[in-house]
């Protein structure tokens, strides 16, 4: 079993945005995924912008000092409290914000992009969204891990997602061990979010995101995690490659170039709505 570790980008707007990013080289290097923000924002920082072909999911961690208040052109308005998740599934598209509820207070959150299956691209846009009390936690001596995405162990989040994949938020005392399950098939990835952690006995930090690279033969490989000189957060990203094809423009990307072109000319003509 081996491992790469990837170097995050900065992508900072002025002193209220401040943020890790990772995009891949590639759309294969991140299949399901298409990119992954880290990030802490204070002041209203994206003006109204419009997404299609894919989601755009918001996980507010516990220690955020502020909610933020997520709104798009379905009419949909809601506060993503500290610890919970909010899922825009853009389909034939929408036009969204988020904001700080508080301007001034930091919101410490990760903005996960998500490629949608082709077959529900062309689909109308729909939101889910889970409140704080509603995360399954699993908790080992030293361990305790929320499970906003998917499952681990027992505990199942119950959102049901268009794309199916597995988010866990885990935190470690210093010197407490998790082990990492990813079945066969599967694209995962390790990312810091607090402290520096060893994962298979190489060490990783702030800036960094762990790739485990599955091996062909079991059914599953386990990975060790370790909380390394402090106590350690960090997120794991679980996905199965939808292998498909991929054409985007930035806010928008679709399996086809004909569905790309007709949904940037589609929100030029208004057609997604307004905030």
């Amino acid at each position: 079993m081996t491992t790469t570790i990837a170097r995050m980008q900065h992508a900072n707007r002025g002193s209220h945005f401040q943020a890790y990013r990772f995009h891949g080289a590639s759309p294969a290097q991140l299949d399901p995924f298409i990119g992954i923000d880290h990030a802490w924002m204070s002041a209203p920082t994206f003006p109204p912008h419009p997404h299609a072909g894919f989601s755009a999911v918001t996980y507010l961690f516990l220690d955020s000092e502020t909610g933020i208040q997520n709104r798009d052109s379905n009419g949909n308005r809601t506060l993503i409290e500290p610890g919970g998740l909010h899922w825009t599934a853009a389909g034939l598209g929408v036009v969204h914000e988020e904001n700080p509820a508080i301007t001034g207070r930091a919101a410490h959150l990760l903005q996960i992009f998500v490629n949608l299956p082709q077959q529900v691209q062309n689909e109308a846009p729909f939101a889910l969204t889970l409140l704080p009390g509603d995360v399954p936690v699993v908790q080992y001596p030293g361990v305790k891990v929320r499970v906003p995405l998917g499952q681990f162990a027992d505990a199942r989040s119950p959102l049901a997602p268009p794309t199916d994949l597995t988010l866990l938020d885990v935190s470690l005392e210093d010197g407490a061990e998790f082990l990492l399950p990813i079945p066969l098939g599967h694209q995962a990835f390790v990312l810091p979010v607090m402290g520096r952690a060893m994962l298979n006995g190489m060490e990783f930090g702030l800036e960094d995101m762990s790739v485990p690279h599955m091996p062909a033969g079991p059914e599953h490989a386990t990975y060790q995690l370790k909380a390394h000189a402090g106590n350690t957060k960090f997120a794991v990203f679980i996905g199965v490659p939808l292998q498909q094809a991929f054409f985007s423009n930035g806010p928008m990307a679709f399996a086809s170039q004909e569905h790309l072109i007709a949904a940037t000319a589609a929100y030029h003509r208004g057609e997604m709505g307004t905030l």
